[in-house]
């Protein structure tokens, strides 16, 4: 039976416990607790007079804000399923995520107006659940914002007479009820909406809050978005329910980020690895002070000791970790062990089980490379409407197949070899090449095509295309881009194209990607 108890508590209970305490500056303007819980609470009731009920789907495709996150915990509070989008998905992408979980209320910043404007049209979305956030962003001079089309609501119109009195709720929610889906690319080309617990986030709090030994008096600096597993559930929720103090932007600025470190006195750094080269580029680090800076947890994608050196230089000791959004947070590597065990990923977590296993499912001792497998209460529950899918990534007794190949030595550090089968992460966004190849078949000049993930100096990893025009045609890069455009997320374009005669096939005519990766995959 599952125990009566959710999310929600979270700003409920530092309401009660610490009202005083500042829960998140955002744009330099901070909110107590208390604060955070009376507009949740806010929230609770416009979602509740919008007819949303425990098991809805509400999704959100907004830049950092408050508002996300006070949405997120009213979501939690009546068990509403946090349904959190990528923004920089294209119309199509979107589309497909909305309407594959059947979402029945949309809250969408004006920055992605003309986004949603494109699709509503073919939207599971109910005519009067369009809900217009106003971002506060500034535009080019002669440019204004766009208001709150006829078409949808203004949210901050719809909270602003709500009581902020803690709701009853009608319906209970329980630890085993589902908080959120988050979207994951598939080597299929097919996104796949992984289903996150109540249950399983309180544990990756706990997992969290032991890694970074967190407590109330810790200042988080951290841009990751809040609509990725590492924003929401490795930072955002553990430092809400930590009764931290979070340092929020709508988005990531390097030289901004650095000084806010500085800013706010900072005891906890969180930034992927492309962040912080991004970060080292501007120079900041040499003139701001990093005194206060104890613990900085960073990786997302494959990162060179000479990063780890450089922030060394300047007293900031860079832990690397592993996850997915399957399962996030999974294992980290310990502070004391930056140096001894470089190009390590870690160690499991308080409350997650990894181990290497073959083919057939046996663990394999140090040194043999196999398949990275994990079981704990942090893994998710499945993927949405997705049985198929579900029972290939969870085996009985609930052992996640992450598909990532990897070892572990003698003393039980873990080291990842290969990714997922073709997926590449550039700045920290997992690529998935099925997703792009599908879209690039459809042109009439490409008669085949394929993609590798590269290094790249930037972003850690960028796709190159391998593309076989059809007979008797030609093709540009700015063809093939231009394609593309609208159609995928810009980030996953391929940073390079090489135009071929023929692709290397198996004999049953599927290409051959290891060889193109022997060949290309160091360039």
């Amino acid at each position: 039976m599952s125990i009566e108890w959710n999310i929600g508590y979270i700003s409920y209970k530092r309401a009660m416990l610490t009202p005083d305490r500042t829960a998140i500056i955002f744009e330099d303007v901070p909110v107590t607790y208390r604060e955070l819980n009376e507009r949740a609470n806010k929230a609770v009731h416009m979602l509740e007079k919008k007819g949303i009920r425990k098991g809805d789907r509400v999704a959100l495709l907004l830049l950092n804000c408050v508002e996300f996150l006070e949405t997120y915990l009213a979501c939690a509070k009546i068990g509403a399923i946090l349904v959190p989008l990528n923004w920089r998905l294209a119309g199509p992408e979107l589309e497909y995520q909305l309407n594959n979980c059947s979402v029945r209320l949309l809250v969408f910043h004006d920055s992605f107006l003309g986004s949603v404007d494109l699709i509503r049209g073919k939207l599971k979305v109910e005519h009067d659940k369009f809900v217009f956030v106003k971002s506060g962003s500034t535009m080019p001079s002669g440019f204004e914002l766009p208001r709150c089309p006829e078409w949808a609501e203004d949210y901050h119109e719809l909270v602003q007479d709500q009581p902020p009195g803690e709701p009853e709720v009608t319906e209970p929610v329980g630890l085993d009820d589902p908080l959120a889906i988050l979207y994951t690319s598939g080597v299929t080309g097919d996104p796949k909406g992984a289903v996150v617990s109540h249950l399983q986030t309180y544990f990756k709090n706990f997992q969290v809050g032991i890694y970074v030994d967190g407590c109330q008096e810790d200042i988080i600096i951290a841009q990751m978005p809040l609509f990725h597993s590492g924003g929401l559930f490795i930072v955002a929720t553990p430092a809400l329910c930590g009764g931290m103090t979070l340092i929020m932007r709508r988005g990531f600025d390097a030289e901004e980020f650095a000084e806010d470190i500085q800013r706010y006195k900072g005891t906890i750094v969180f930034a992927l690895t492309t962040m912080w080269r991004m970060i080292l580029d501007t120079g900041k680090l040499d003139s701001i002070d990093v005194s206060s800076v104890r613990c900085v947890v960073g990786g997302g994608e494959r990162t060179p000791p000479s990063l780890f050196e450089e922030l060394a230089k300047r007293n900031l000791f860079m832990q690397q970790g592993f996850g997915q959004t399957e399962n996030s947070a999974m294992m980290l590597l310990p502070r004391n062990d930056i140096q001894r065990k470089l190009g390590s990923i870690g160690k499991p977590g308080f409350f997650t089980e990894i181990w290497i296993a073959d083919g057939n499912g046996r663990r394999l001792p140090p040194g043999e490379i196999g398949e990275i497998c994990a079981k704990g209460p942090t893994v998710m529950s499945g993927y949405w409407n997705m049985p198929e899918a579900t029972a290939r990534a969870i085996s009985n007794g609930g052992v996640l197949h992450t598909g990532d190949l990897g070892y572990i030595d003698e003393e039980g550090y873990f080291y990842m070899v290969d990714r997922a089968k073709d997926m590449y992460r550039s700045g920290g966004e997992n690529v998935y090449p099925a997703e792009i190849e599908k879209v690039l078949v459809t042109h009439p000049k490409v008669s085949m095509a394929a993609i590798i993930g590269v290094p790249d100096e930037k972003w850690g990893e960028a796709g190159m295309a391998f593309i076989v025009p059809a007979p008797n045609e030609s093709l540009t890069e700015n063809e093939v881009l231009e394609f593309l455009k609208d159609k995928v997320a810009r980030y996953k374009y391929p940073a390079s194209i090489k135009f071929m005669t023929e692709l290397p096939l198996t004999a049953t005519m599927k290409i051959r990607k290891a060889e193109l990766k022997a060949k290309y995959g160091r360039a």
